[in-house]
C-alpha cells in the first residue's frame, strides 16, 4: 500500500489528546525530530510487539533527538492502561475519529479472516525538525517497524 505522503512532504499537523488527557499539537514539536507510529488497537499481539519494539529502542531514539508517539483509535483510558501495562516510555495519542490516520493515508480497507473492514494500517512516519517527512512506511511489520524508523533517523544528518 502506498501513502499519498512521501519523503519531503510536510507532515500533516493535528491536535488531539494524549493518554493522560493533555492536549497535543504536532506543530508544538517543530525543532525536534518526531516518530509517529500508527497501530490498530491497544493490547493486541501485533500492536504490543510494535509498541514494545519502540519501548526497547527508546534510548536509541532519544539519543537521535527523536520523540516517539503511538497513534491509534483507542480511548484515553485504553491508552493509559496499555502504556502502564507495558511500561511504555512515550506518549500515546488518541485518534477516535480516525482523522489523523486519514490525514496520513493509513485509514484504509483491510481484510482479516475473510472479512473486509476499515481500519488503521500499521505504519510509521519520521519527521525532521522542520516538519518534513524523512521516512514514510505503510504496512510495516510489528517487529521491523521500530528498527526501520531508527534506521531512517540514523541515515539523516
Amino acid at each position: 500500500m502506498d501513502s499519498a505522503l512521501t519523503v519531503g512532504d510536510a507532515a500533516p499537523d493535528f491536535t488531539t489528546t494524549t493518554d493522560t488527557g493533555e492536549t497535543f499539537s504536532l506543530k508544538d514539536l517543530r525543532g525536534r525530530k518526531v516518530v509517529l507510529y500508527f497501530y490498530p488497537a491497544d493490547d493486541t499481539p501485533g500492536c504490543t510487539a510494535q509498541a514494545c519494539g519502540f519501548r526497547d529502542s527508546h534510548a536509541d531514539f532519544d539519543a537521535k533527538g527523536a520523540a516517539v508517539f503511538g497513534v491509534s483509535p483507542d480511548s484515553e483510558s485504553s491508552h493509559a492502561a496499555f502504556r502502564g501495562k507495558y511500561g511504555l516510555p512515550f506518549t500515546l495519542l488518541v485518534d477516535e475519529d480516525n482523522a489523523i490516520a486519514e490525514a496520513y493515508g493509513v485509514w484504509a480497507e483491510r481484510t482479516w479472516q475473510g472479512r473486509s473492514f476499515m481500519g488503521v494500517v500499521r505504519s510509521h512516519f519520521v519527521i525532521d525538525e522542520e516538519g518534513k517527512l524523512i521516512d514514510a512506511r505503510i504496512d510495516v511489520s510489528p517487529e521491523d517497524g521500530p528498527l526501520e524508523a531508527l534506521a531512517a533517523l540514523t541515515a539523516t544528518r
